[in-house]
């Protein structure tokens, strides 16, 4: 890592390009050549567990060893040039926490009721006449407050207008066509897959705004997501429009939140957390480079294009990215947080993940997703759709062979 740029590094919620993988790039990667790897003598044979055991010990050992050296050298040498990079944010740097101020926060934000979290879940249930996805949202605090939200969508390549069945037919042919089935490995619908990922995505942050009486905030994820920001929408006005106006009102008029992804992919900030002891956090710095990538690289065209640049330039410098770690066994998390305040979120993280010291994550969003997984489970939801193709006189005609293995 350079150390002078490790605050310029922009960061995009878009895939990059598949790239070839050199032989000398494989064997610096995984420590063997490829004909090594490929050459089936060196293999060993399923009886031979403990020279796997031993070689597996003694990787990992290793790995740890060698992320404990250069953790030092991120805390004297990286640290300090986060609070003068180009791009850093408001209070940028490092920061500390203290149990007594914990404390505080757990009396006088947390178990009060002075946040509220939400979390959301989706499973789909697809055969040929019919897809049906279910999305369900929760709302939970510490003050006992609960609420649940659910909707469905059906989709039907097939609904008969009456006109011209026989074209109606060669256009339900043409339109399965175009979908991939989700069964057979292929490439997912991406129409059922992005819709309800973006839907669900959309009802979180809208629960978390008009549903939600406590003063601050808790999400899962990123305030501004990429499945809200996409140009899959681009050509899709209400969405757009919909999304952009949710999210101004979340970042500039309320202000008071605090969102945190499960597994983020910026490995490289994740290094920068692990160079963090106990109950520190860092504040880096704002998503306004992230808008403008996303911008230039998302597909937009003409009006949608100016709308996601007005929405960069307004939002972008208001957000910032940080980093927590909690305890010695937990790992780091990122944090999104207004620019104003920042360090108050990043305390209510921490106070919330300091209640599950071996997990270091908010238990508030555990809370709600556990909500949702029993609310809305899979089980009873599938069961219902069972029940409902049964009641046709059709039980097993359209179900997967997955479905009727058992």
């Amino acid at each position: 890592m350079n150390t002078e740029d490790t605050n310029d590094i922009t960061l995009t919620a878009q895939e990059q390009p598949v790239q070839s993988i050199t032989p000398s790039e494989f064997e610096e990667a995984f420590g063997e050549p490829l004909s090594r790897t490929l050459n089936l003598d060196t293999w060993m044979v399923g009886e031979n567990l403990p020279e796997l055991y031993a070689r597996l010990e003694a990787e990992v050992r290793d790995a740890v060893a060698d992320e404990d050296r250069i953790r030092q050298e991120i805390r004297s040498v990286v640290f300090p040039k986060i609070a003068t990079g180009r791009r850093r944010a408001p209070n940028a740097g490092l920061h500390q926490v203290n149990v007594a101020t914990l404390e505080k926060a757990h009396r006088g934000l947390l178990f009060n009721g002075g946040v509220e979290a939400c979390d959301g879940t989706n499973v789909v249930h697809d055969t040929l006449p019919l897809s049906i996805t279910q999305i369900g949202v929760c709302l939970v605090s510490y003050h006992g407050e609960l609420g649940t939200w659910v909707h469905r969508l059906f989709r039907r390549d097939l609904r008969l207008r009456g006109d011209d069945p026989v074209q109606e037919a060669l256009e339900m042919l043409e339109r399965r066509k175009s979908r991939d089935g989700t069964q057979d490995g292929g490439r997912r619908d991406q129409l059922s897959e992005l819709s309800r990922r973006s839907i669900m995505t959309y009802a979180e942050r809208a629960i978390l705004l008009e549903k939600s009486n406590a003063r601050w905030r808790m999400g899962h994820g990123h305030p501004t997501p990429y499945e809200l920001l996409t140009g899959y929408w681009a050509h899709n006005p209400d969405m757009v429009q919909a999304s952009l106006s949710l999210m101004r009102r979340l970042v500039l008029d309320h202000q008071r939140f605090v969102f945190v992804p499960s597994a983020p992919s910026r490995r490289h900030l994740l290094t920068l957390g692990n160079a963090l002891k106990p109950l520190e956090y860092l504040i880096l710095f704002t998503i306004e480079d992230d808008l403008v990538n996303m911008v230039e690289h998302g597909g937009y065209r003409g009006k949608a294009r100016q709308q996601m640049e007005d929405f960069t330039r307004e939002v972008g410098p208001k957000v910032v990215t940080g980093l927590y770690r909690v305890s010695k066994v937990s790992p780091p998390y990122l944090f999104y947080a207004h620019a104003d305040h920042a360090q108050t979120a990043a305390l209510i993280a921490m106070a919330d993940s300091t209640l599950q010291e071996h997990r270091g994550f908010p238990m508030l969003i555990d809370i709600a997703d556990t909500v949702c997984r029993s609310t809305f489970s899979v089980e009873g939801f599938l069961s219902s759709v069972q029940l409902a193709y049964a009641d046709t006189g059709q039980p097993l005609r359209y179900l997967s062979e997955r479905e009727t293995r058992r």
